[in-house]
């Protein structure tokens, strides 16, 4: 019986179907792949017929969901086995500019500075056995500086060889002459003075001893970014380990110099991976960094001598698995379209304005949240491109991993709304001595569904503690005069009992929140965002 009813249904099928392919309008199915294939990355193209000769489909032209096996770096397999991330993109001159590193110098083989052209076909221009995380247009010269190398207009190639054998984490414009100088800033400490023309380098300072660093106490100097404007280099050290976690220790940087005839100013004694910014648009530095607490944001608003001073702002922390210097490997803020910045943090993307009005930090809110390593990413022929560092054997104490490896994702700047919903944690207090009527750091509130705030002593109480909610709706932060801070609700803890909770409701929002305790205590406040 049921073979009988397989058989009239084969019939039926056949009665109904066409004679001829032809019959059937297959334009509008193919405008619509045509229209939508203006708004997706390169995927693999249709197979060929097996008897077509299929040599001739390249690795660059093969494509899965933006990545491109055939744009991956590699270190090789043979000898000592460290990393092989990319560690710097830079458009110029109609090609993709990248650098690989390794963990230390000497410490692998295979890594280089690669070109990748506008058919995306990658090419190693030069070798290297070392550390480089430094990209800068020097704009008075026009080329520019990625790596030990300079590269003008035309592609023509020169090489600091003094620098060949040193970590180099970023290079900066020069205070007094940037018609020819730069800064370079070694990742163990080494502030470099360098002619872009007679390709040499001159050593300025050591600030792991300038910044006193403890060193000899255990803290590994992690220099990571530097950046020059308002009249100031600042650079950044990310030493973050356990001594720090406990606060036993300091070996973290946020500091700047104004040049000869100035000391060295140390602005944060914890660790700070990033600093830039742009000269136009109420001149605003932008220098992130965390603690045991959260996601530090430092701003500085150089428009106005009014509002000259670092302003400090907390973020959430999108994961733990970044809080080791090792485990965080340059975030970076970005210009990826026009007078925009996107900026990545511990597991977070955000978008950011690179302007400050009033001394007032606007645009800041998040945007996913993602589990890779990204130390750099750019925009490159309508493309965002992140760079990686996807798998490292890390001397062989990774010894599930053969060879280091890192590839390239290209997609949309949209794209990025769909890797992960904005979640994340983190405090204004943890473990902290607060003063009474001292506010605290301006903490993030805007773009996340559900919001949770702990608060709790850290030590018994003998009288009832307030500690006072407020929220600025507006995002100025409470900076503008008329556009103060707004009290939501009160928090009490007594001596029986030392936690509290809020859940904020469904829907609420605000863009920044503080606290303000009104007695000296010792107290930490969380906030949970999911």
């Amino acid at each position: 019986m049921a073979t009988l009813v397989s058989f009239f249904k084969a019939l039926l099928i056949a009665s109904l179907w066409p004679s001829s392919l032809s019959q059937i309008n297959v334009q509008p199915v193919l405008r619509h792949h045509a229209e939508r294939q203006q708004y997706t990355v390169p995927t693999a193209p249709p197979p060929k017929p097996s008897s077509a000769n299929t040599s001739s489909l390249t690795m660059a032209e093969l494509g899965v969901n933006g990545i491109f096996p055939g744009l991956t770096v590699t270190a090789d397999s043979g000898g000592k086995r460290t990393e092989c991330g990319i560690g710097a993109l830079m458009p110029w001159n109609d090609h993709l500019y990248m650098v690989s590193y390794l963990s230390v110098p000497e410490g692998g083989n295979g890594t280089g500075l690669y070109k990748i052209d506008d058919k995306f076909m990658m090419t190693k221009i030069a070798d290297h056995r070392s550390t480089y995380a430094n990209r800068l247009l020097h704009k008075e010269t026009s080329r520019i500086i990625i790596g030990a190398w300079t590269i003008d207009s035309k592609g023509n190639m020169d090489t600091f060889e003094e620098l060949l054998k040193y970590r180099v984490a970023a290079t900066a414009e020069h205070l007094t002459h940037p018609e020819r100088l730069v800064y370079m800033l070694g990742m163990d400490g080494p502030l470099w003075e360098c002619d872009v023309i007679r390709m040499n380098c001159t050593l300025l300072f050591d600030l792991v001893k300038t910044l006193g660093i403890p060193a000899s106490a255990g803290e590994q100097p992690h220099f990571k970014a530097a950046h020059t404007m308002n009249g100031r280099l600042v650079v950044t050290s990310n030493t973050f380990e356990e001594a720090d976690f406990v606060g036993f220790q300091h070996g973290g940087r946020l500091a700047e110099w104004k040049g000869p005839g100035h000391n060295w100013t140390i602005l944060a004694s914890t660790a700070f991976v990033e600093v830039t910014g742009r000269r136009n648009f109420g001149r605003v530095i932008y220098a992130l960094g965390w603690d045991a607490a959260s996601v530090i944001l430092k701003v500085f608003d150089g428009s106005n001598s009014d509002y000259s001073f670092w302003q400090t702002y907390r973020l959430p922390k999108g994961s733990h698995a970044y809080d080791h210097l090792w485990q965080t490997e340059w975030p970076r803020i970005r210009e990826v379209e026009t007078e925009r910045y996107l900026m990545d943090m511990h597991g977070l993307f955000y978008e950011l304005s690179p302007l400050g009005w009033a001394g007032s930090t606007w645009g800041l809110r998040p945007i996913s949240q993602h589990l890779r390593m990204i130390p750099d990413f750019t925009s490159f022929r309508g493309f965002l491109v992140l760079g990686g560092n996807q798998v490292s054997s890390i001397f062989d104490n990774n010894v599930v991993t053969g060879q280091s490896q890192s590839g390239l994702w290209f997609g949309k700047t949209d794209d990025l709304w769909s890797f992960g919903k904005p979640q994340g944690w983190g405090g204004v207090w943890r473990r902290t001595v607060v003063r009474a009527g001292e506010p605290s750091d301006p903490y993030l509130m805007t773009g996340f569904d559900h919001k949770v705030l702990h608060l709790y002593s850290n030590q018994n109480l003998t009288d009832t503690l307030g500690v006072r909610v407020e929220v600025d709706v507006t995002g100025a932060a409470g900076r503008m005069p008329t556009e103060d801070w707004l009290p939501y609700t009160t928090l009490y803890l007594y001596p029986h009992q030392l936690y509290v909770s809020h859940v904020f409701p469904t829907g609420y929002s605000a863009h920044w929140i503080r606290l303000v305790a009104d007695a000296d205590c010792f107290v930490t406040a969380y906030f949970h965002y999911t």
